[in-house]
């Protein structure tokens, strides 16, 4: 962080002897992390004077943290709603590269602990989350996403295989919802909706999350149409209307 503060305050950019000297960091250190920081496209050194100025990623970081703290504005009253109403817990996640990324989780106290966090990363093949947030790309990407990533087996119930996860996704668009049986950890299901913005475009998808004794074939109906309604609600604050 203090690297890339210290080259953000630069006007002109920092050759490594210029950082190094304004950083009490011994050398190779500072050396290790700038070229990590290089290949992540956090930094970029110019070649006609070899300094290091921030790159593209560390813009696209800034502008993922300022949209998603707008998302969360206005999808927190919805989600305490839905945390309410169902007694489980709630993620909020977006699509971040090649993961679902967790924005915002919410729990009742009497909740059972998911062991989740905002900022987690998760896959998107067999959580309802990541379903929900690729299932509405171009076929062409999702499957260079998909190769890009792989499929990680997580148990006997995860999906690994591209023309059954394609099949999954087919589902998830003709019922507006996805489903995660126990296919990222055993004992645990997931109920997922999508939320679009004013263009229509899938920008964020909302789960409940609960046991299998939370969430069984008795009450699925009921729980599919709570976040149902908590995904459209989110969407209609970001300016979308179903047509």
């Amino acid at each position: 962080m203090v690297i890339l503060e210290t080259i953000a305050k630069s006007r002109a950019g920092l050759t490594f002897s210029g950082l190094a000297r304004r950083l009490s960091f011994p050398k190779s250190s500072i050396h290790c992390l700038v070229l990590t920081l290089e290949r992540m496209g956090y930094l970029h050194r110019t070649e006609d004077t070899g300094r290091y100025v921030c790159g593209s990623r560390l813009a696209e970081v800034a502008n993922l943290a300022i949209e998603g703290a707008a998302l969360r504005e206005k999808a927190m009253p919805v989600l305490h709603g839905l945390v309410e109403n169902a007694g489980m817990t709630v993620h909020l996640a977006v699509l971040e590269h090649l993961d679902a990324v967790l924005i915002a989780k919410l729990a009742p106290l009497s909740a059972e602990q998911i062991p989740t966090w905002s900022g987690k990363r998760l896959d998107l093949h067999c959580t309802s989350l990541g379903k929900c947030l690729i299932a509405y790309l171009p076929e062409q990407e999702m499957a260079a996403m998909v190769k890009a990533r792989g499929l990680l087996r997580h148990n006997e119930n995860t999906i690994v295989s591209l023309r059954k996860l394609k099949e999954e996704l087919a589902r998830t668009r003709d019922r507006g919802y996805a489903v995660d049986d126990q296919e990222e950890e055993l004992g645990i299901c997931c109920l997922g909706a999508p939320v679009f913005d004013s263009q229509g475009r899938v920008v964020a998808a909302v789960s409940l999350t609960g046991s299998t004794e939370q969430i069984d074939p008795g009450n699925c109906d009921k729980l599919v149409a709570m976040v149902q309604h908590a995904g459209f609600e989110i969407s209609r604050r970001l300016g979308w209307s179903q047509k």
